[in-house]
């Protein structure tokens, strides 16, 4: 098996994932195109492991039978958190959402309260 062609497949595949997480702006297709760059690895891990033979058997599988299962588990963890986003902002844009304060302090920073210094401390007009 001529070994060019998976990789070529995997480098595009895996460019088409770098280019989706920097340019798009909701969260579900930027966990999209995660899972294309997961996917990408996996290929170049078995196509690694039909073409080389290493010392140990097998190990291209393996590492590729975990790397789904990572998958798995960032896809449920992820959309727990685009759930969560979306509950509390009601969008789910990756640009609306501020990283330096916390939910309830976000909002009053844009309504030009004075509370953002002390939130446990009532804000004095």
């Amino acid at each position: 098996m001529r070994p060019v062609i998976p990789y070529v497949v995997a480098a595009l595949l895996f460019g088409i994932g770098v280019y989706g997480v920097l340019r798009r702006r909701n969260a579900i297709l930027v966990l999209m195109a995660v899972e294309l760059m997961l996917n990408a690895v996996n290929l170049i891990l078995i196509t690694a492991d039909t073409t080389v033979r290493a010392a140990l058997p097998h190990s291209g599988q393996t590492f590729a039978l975990f790397i789904i299962v990572i998958a798995a588990a960032e896809v449920g963890v992820g959309l727990a958190i685009v759930l969560q986003l979306y509950r509390l902002r009601a969008t789910v844009s990756v640009d609306d959402v501020r990283l330096d304060a916390a939910p309830g302090l976000a909002s009053a920073a844009e309504k030009g309260s004075t509370a953002l210094a002390d939130p446990g401390r009532a804000a004095v007009s």
